[in-house]
C-alpha cells in the first residue's frame, strides 16, 4: 500500500499506514506471545524463511552480501538469506516472549567470558559493552544483568513509533533503563556514564552523519560516540555478540576489552578505535553470516 505524496501523504502515512502497520505488527507479536515459546519460534521461522527471500527488502540484503563476499556463490548467497530470515523471525518471538526467557535465564543463556564482564562490574569505572545485530542480540543485555551490572541500554527508535513503544514495553523486564539516540539521549548517556553505569550499544549500523570507518573493505559511515565516550572516560570497550543454539537457547560471548589507542591526535585515535570495533564485528560476521542482519543499507551505493 503506498501512500500519496505530498502533504496529504504525510498526514496519510501517519495516521492511517503506520497505525496499520503498527497493529498488524502487535497483533502477530500478541499471537506468538499466546502460543508456547518453542513453537511459536518455529512456526514464525519456517513463514519466514519461505515469504522473506521474495520480498523487496531482501534485495538489499543480497546487495550487502554480494558487497561483502563477492565471491559467493548464489546458491550459499540464497541459503544465507532463508537463515536471516529465519533467525530474524525467531527474534521477534523472542521479544514477544523476553519475560519468559528473563524467568528462565540460567537454563536458557550461556556466557563465555563472563570474567570479563565480572572486571566491569568490580573496577569502580564506567565501561562500555558494544555488540551487533547477530542473533537474538537481546541476549547481550541480559547476560550482563546475569552478572549484576547496572546497565543503560542506548537503541535507535523504529521509525513507527506506535509500534516502537511497544517493543520497549516488552524489553522493560530486562530491567535496564533505555536511552533513545538523539540530543536529550546523549545527555543522559553523559550523566549515566558519570555515575559509573554501563553502557550497551549496537554499533553495526550505518550513520550519515558519522565517519568513514573500513568495513568488509568498503568505507562505511560509523557513529563515532563509542570512541569519544572510550576516551573522554578513559573505559573499558567489550566486545560481546550472540550466537544461537538451538530453539531460544543461546550463548553470548565476551571477549576481552579493546585497546585504547592513545596517539595525542583526538580525531586519528577515534578512527583508530572505531576501526577496531568494526573489525571484530566483521569477524564476528564473517564466521557465521546467516547470524547477521543483512537489511540494513550499510554502505553508501556504488
Amino acid at each position: 500500500m503506498a501512500a500519496p505524496r505530498g502533504k496529504f501523504g504525510r498526514w496519510w502515512l501517519a495516521h492511517v499506514l503506520q497505525p496499520i502497520r503498527a497493529w498488524g505488527m502487535i497483533g502477530l507479536m500478541e499471537g506468538m506471545r499466546a502460543l508456547p515459546i518453542g513453537a511459536a519460534a518455529r512456526l514464525s521461522a519456517a513463514f519466514a524463511r519461505r515469504v522473506g527471500p521474495w520480498t523487496g527488502a531482501s534485495n538489499i540484503a543480497r546487495r550487502n552480501l554480494d558487497r561483502a563476499f563477492p565471491d559467493l556463490a548464489r546458491a550459499e548467497r540464497e541459503r544465507i538469506l532463508r537463515e536471516m530470515w529465519d533467525g530474524l523471525a525467531r527474534t521477534v518471538c523472542e521479544y514477544a516472549h523476553l519475560k519468559t526467557i528473563v524467568d528462565d535465564a540460567a537454563a536458557r543463556v550461556e556466557i563465555v567470558g563472563a570474567e570479563h564482564l565480572d572486571a566491569l562490574k568490580d573496577d569502580g569505572k564506567p565501561g562500555i559493552i558494544f555488540s551487533a545485530h547477530l542473533a537474538s542480540w537481546e541476549m547481550v543485555t541480559l547476560a550482563a544483568r546475569m552478572r549484576g551490572l547496572n546497565l543503560h541500554v542506548v537503541y535507535r527508535n523504529a521509525n513507527n513509533l506506535l509500534l516502537d513503544d511497544y517493543i520497549r514495553k516488552l524489553q522493560g523486564v530486562s530491567g535496564v533503563e533505555l536511552i533513545r539516540k538523539g540530543v536529550r539521549g546523549a545527555r543522559r548517556l553523559l550523566e549515566a556514564m558519570q555515575s559509573g553505569s554501563h553502557v550497551v550499544m549496537l554499533v553495526d549500523q550505518k550513520m550519515n552523519e558519522g565517519i568513514a570507518v573500513p568495513f568488509f573493505g568498503r568505507p562505511a559511515m560509523t557513529a563515532p560516540a563509542l570512541a569519544q565516550l572510550a576516551l573522554r572516560f578513559d573505559c573499558p570497550v567489550v566486545p560481546a555478540h550472540v550466537e544461537r543454539l538451538g530453539d531460544t537457547r543461546f550463548r553470548v560471548v565476551v571477549e576481552p576489552p579493546l585497546p585504547l589507542p592513545r596517539s595525542g591526535d583526538r580525531a586519528a585515535d577515534v578512527l583508530a578505535l572505531m576501526t577496531a570495533v568494526n573489525r571484530t564485528m566483521e569477524g564476528w560476521i564473517r564466521a557465521r553470516p546467516e547470524n547477521w542482519l543483512w537489511l540494513h543499507r550499510r554502505w553508501p551505493k556504488d
